[in-house]
């Protein structure tokens, strides 16, 4: 059993049913976001991981949550996702409608790629899982590989089922933890390429990354976090102008001019 997948089933089974945190209703219109969350603050213990954070997410927008190691990317993710409940403030949607794909791949080694698809499927309580399944493997291109034992996989490979077992559902809103980190640079091609024909077709995602050139490379908009908080939100652009000649500079500068 690989380590990520206990905590999607638990995910699965704890919040498939549950409603929207009270607070911010689901969007009403088209013009209304994807995602939005307002005042997430987040302690544990006395040690506060995220201090009222909201955040809106558009449909078909790309946005990279970025910031130095303890930020509270992950944490922010986790809520959003539903597999944590804030101390305050609340998040539109109900997990259900929410894709959730953590950073070590959620799936299970000594299952084949349909198998897999097909207990996530039911799981979900989806109420076709075979057409969910059908659609998955074809978008994911692992039709081929569809008899494939997990374990054989590539890294780049392993991923796109990671995904694909969050996209079952058919969520508006697709979240990642650090859905690069383990890939080979053409394996990161190719994620990109899928996450952008996804968000080209309506659907928002929301990546979180240590990888800032790779954010200011495929995000419309970012978010800086540092020690709990938004310092940053919008587009990269508009970050260039500290280090024209190098991104990853330029967020280090803004930190630095934020003291952090």
């Amino acid at each position: 059993m690989v380590a990520g997948a206990p905590v999607l089933m638990a995910r699965t089974l704890a919040h498939r049913d549950a409603g929207s945190l009270p607070g911010v209703s689901a969007p009403a219109t088209e013009h209304a976001p994807a995602l939005a969350a307002r005042g997430l603050t987040k302690r544990f213990g006395r040690r506060v991981a995220l201090r009222d954070v909201s955040l809106e997410v558009a449909p078909g927008e790309v946005v990279a949550v970025i910031g130095p190691n303890g930020a509270g990317k992950t944490t922010l993710l986790s809520i959003l996702a539903g597999l944590q409940t804030p101390n305050a403030g609340a998040v539109s949607r109900p997990p259900r409608e929410v894709g959730w794909v953590p950073q070590a791949p959620a799936v299970y080694g000594r299952l084949s790629v349909v198998e897999n698809l097909e207990l996530f499927a039911r799981l979900e309580k989806i109420p076709d899982p075979g057409e969910a399944v059908a659609r998955m493997l074809e978008q994911a291109g692992l039709v081929d590989r569809a008899g494939d034992e997990l374990g054989t996989l590539s890294g780049g490979n392993r991923q796109r089922v990671n995904i694909a077992v969050g996209l079952l559902a058919d969520p508006p809103v697709l979240l990642l933890d650090e859905p690069s980190a383990s890939l080979d640079p053409a394996q990161r091609e190719r994620l990109w390429a899928f996450l952008a024909a996804l968000s080209g077709r309506g659907r928002a995602v929301v990546f979180s990354t240590h990888n800032v050139d790779e954010a200011h490379r495929h995000a419309d908009r970012l978010i800086v976090l540092a020690a709990g908080e938004i310092l940053f939100a919008g587009a990269p652009r508009e970050l260039e102008e500290l280090a024209p000649d190098d991104f990853e500079a330029a967020v280090v500068r803004f930190l630095e001019q934020r003291g952090r």
